[in-house]
C-alpha cells in the first residue's frame, strides 16, 4: 500500500520515520550504521538537508529534517542506503539477512531483488513550538523508553548527545 503521508509545504520542518522492512535489525554493527551516518552528512553537505534531531536504533530512524527539496533527497538517502547495505551484506555473506530481504520485497517492486526498507517516509509537518519540542522530546527519548539507556544523552547515535554538547557521530542544524 503506498503512503498517504506526502510533503506540502518544501523547506518547512518535518518529523520523519523510516523503518526497515518487518523491522529486521540491521543497525547493530557499526559499519551498517556508518552507512547510515554518511549519507546523512553528506545529504546535509551536498543536497541541503538539514537535520534538527535525530536517532538511530537497530531497525528504524527518526528525523526532523527540512530541505527544499524533502521527498527526493530522502527518497535518494534511504536508495543509497539500500544498497550499500546490500552491497555490505554480500560481501559478509550475510544470507540470512538477503534473505529476508528477499522474502519481504513487494510484489510490485520489480526493479530489484530485494527489499530493505518500508515504503515511505511518514512525513509529519511541525505546525507549532510544542509539537516541535515533543517531537525533539520524542526522538531523544526513544533509547530510554525502549530501555538501552537510562539517560537520552547516554545514546551515541542520538542528537540527544548535540543539545548536552557531548562528543558526537553527527553535526546538526539547531533551530534558531
Amino acid at each position: 500500500m503506498r503512503t498517504r503521508y506526502k510533503i506540502y509545504e518544501p523547506g518547512q520542518i518535518y518529523f520523519i520515520t523510516s523503518t526497515i522492512v518487518q523491522w529486521i535489525p540491521v543497525f547493530t554493527r557499526k559499519a551498517y550504521i556508518d552507512i547510515l551516518l554518511d549519507s546523512l552528512k553528506f545529504c546535509r553537505s551536498n543536497k541541503g538537508l538539514k537535520i534538527f534531531a535525530y536517532v538511530i536504533l537497530d531497525n528504524h530512524l527518526h528525523l526532523l529534517v527540512s530541505g527544499e527539496n524533502l521527498s527526493n533527497i530522502i527518497k535518494d538517502f534511504k536508495r543509497h542506503i539500500a544498497r550499500e547495505i546490500l552491497n555490505l551484506a554480500q560481501k559478509e555473506k550475510k544470507l540470512w539477512l538477503l534473505n529476508q530481504f528477499k522474502f519481504y520485497r513487494l510484489k510490485h517492486k520489480t526493479d530489484s531483488d530485494y527489499q530493505v526498507w518500508q515504503e515511505g517516509f511518514h512525513p509529519k509537518l511541525i505546525t507549532s513550538e510544542e509539537m516541535l519540542q515533543q517531537k525533539i522530546d520524542y526522538i531523544h527519548e526513544n533509547p530510554v523508553r525502549i530501555g538501552l539507556v537510562e539517560k537520552s544523552e547516554d545514546w551515541l547515535y542520538s542528537s540527544a548527545r548535540n543539545y548536552y554538547d557531548l562528543e558526537t557521530v553527527l553535526d546538526i542544524d539547531f533551530i534558531e
